[in-house]
């Protein structure tokens, strides 16, 4: 009771201090947004109300896009870069019944092992799994790392600081290798006019036809997601052809609308 309170008050504390992303409150207003629109049964990712998600990150689209199309059915998931290790979205109801397995480059600070959540960290071009393993995979706002600074946040060591954009590709293609025969991949990425921020890579179109080449789907469906000053809006590939991130970790000043990283993303679920 008291810490529930507490998220009440911290997430009336970051609207009413004016909504500046990652400042004092934001992870738990964050975190009511998406729990109210992932337990709603009218909430529609394909329909986004008007003023959705104002001022959050990418996060508030990608977890409702996962568990639209994540279905109930059990099964082996690996979660390739850690983005389900958060209470609230481990113990979502679509994945009671699924084996979770967990790779990142280095331990963190929760672990659900109690939930049966097992961690190996690892580099996702390379994994230790055998081949047709895993009936799903979730890889959310992952690949645009893979092959560049991973030592400013994600493993706090040298060895993972590099320069090779390209090799996102590998893991595109270990996840191919690992999957069953007619297993899931649920992926997304930063999307818009390409930019190499050194620690992330903005996809463009060519590069995203690049991770649907590499994994040759039997099946495959996009959906465009894009920032606005008002919020999250359903878009497509051309609409969102230009967008750019905001970079928080070298941009000073906010721009004008706010945006809390990146201004569209593409979700792409590719059948094996």
């Amino acid at each position: 009771m008291i810490i529930k309170l507490r998220e009440t008050l911290s997430g009336a504390r970051f609207v009413l201090a004016g909504k500046k992303p990652w400042s004092r409150g934001y992870y738990t207003y964050r975190k009511q947004v998406l729990l109210k629109a992932l337990t709603s049964k009218t909430f529609n990712i394909s329909k986004l109300p008007e003023g959705y998600g104002h001022r959050l990150d990418e996060r508030i689209v990608e977890y409702p896009w996962l568990f639209s199309r994540l279905g109930a059915n059990p099964g082996e998931l690996l979660d390739a870069g850690s983005v389900l290790n958060y209470d609230y979205i481990i113990s979502n109801k679509t994945l009671e019944n699924k084996k979770v397995t967990i790779m990142t480059l280095a331990p963190e600070a929760d672990c659900f092992y109690e939930k049966g959540v097992s961690y190996i960290y690892g580099d996702l071009r390379n994994m230790c799994f055998k081949d047709d393993f895993f009936d799903y995979i979730v890889s959310l706002s992952t690949i645009e790392h893979i092959g560049l600074d991973n030592s400013m946040i994600y493993a706090k060591t040298g060895e993972h600081n590099e320069n090779r954009p390209e090799t996102y590709l590998a893991a595109v293609a270990e996840y191919k290798r690992t999957l069953k025969k007619g297993g899931t991949l649920y992926l997304s990425v930063p999307y818009g006019r390409y930019k190499n921020h050194g620690w992330f890579q903005v996809f463009d179109r060519a590069m995203v036809a690049k991770i649907i080449d590499t994994f040759a789907p039997a099946s495959f469906k996009e959906s465009y997601f894009q920032y606005k000053p008002s919020g999250w809006i359903n878009s497509d590939a051309e609409a969102a052809k230009e967008c750019e991130c905001f970079d928080i970790n070298f941009s000073k000043n906010y721009d004008s609308d706010y945006a809390a990283f990146s201004r569209a993303v593409v979700c792409i679920e590719l059948i094996k």
